[in-house]
């Protein structure tokens, strides 16, 4: 079964770089969904962003969002604010704290990202981006 292998391959594949990355970041007090949200919000570049929103945009979409975004917010690492337009909505956004957080945890993660990866040429890595994007993986 050609099909089941290369979908074990994939989950397994991911499962074990999210274990990396995860502990990559327990030194830093973050959960791998938590700091999933954290680039979120910064790549927001200052906008507001709803729950629904980082839902969307979360790796793994299953994620309690809420839950996660009130432990962040615990942490002083983002903040919310009614919105004036519409005020059963929220809007979410990074702290500078935050922000200095990931500008701390981001050459870190880069050499996580380099380890996990160097058995790879460019080339591959590009044509396994490519094979990826045909399984419409998001």
């Amino acid at each position: 079964m050609i099909n089941r292998d290369v979908v074990v391959k994939v989950m397994k594949g991911g499962n074990v770089f999210a274990e990396h990355i995860g502990n990559t970041l327990q030194p830093f007090g973050l959960s791998l969904q938590q700091f999933n949200v954290l680039r979120i919000l910064r790549g927001r570049n200052g906008a507001a962003a709803s729950l629904e929103s980082i839902t969307d945009d979360m790796i793994h979409r299953m994620s309690n969002t809420s839950r996660i975004v009130d432990k962040l917010l615990v942490k002083a690492f983002v903040e919310r604010a009614v919105c004036p337009e519409n005020r059963r909505k929220v809007n979410i956004f990074i702290t500078q704290k935050g922000l200095k957080l990931l500008k701390k945890i981001d050459s870190v993660i880069n050499q996580t990202e380099e380890t996990l990866t160097a058995s790879l040429s460019k080339q591959e890595m590009d044509q396994l981006l490519q094979l990826l994007n045909k399984l419409k993986t998001k």
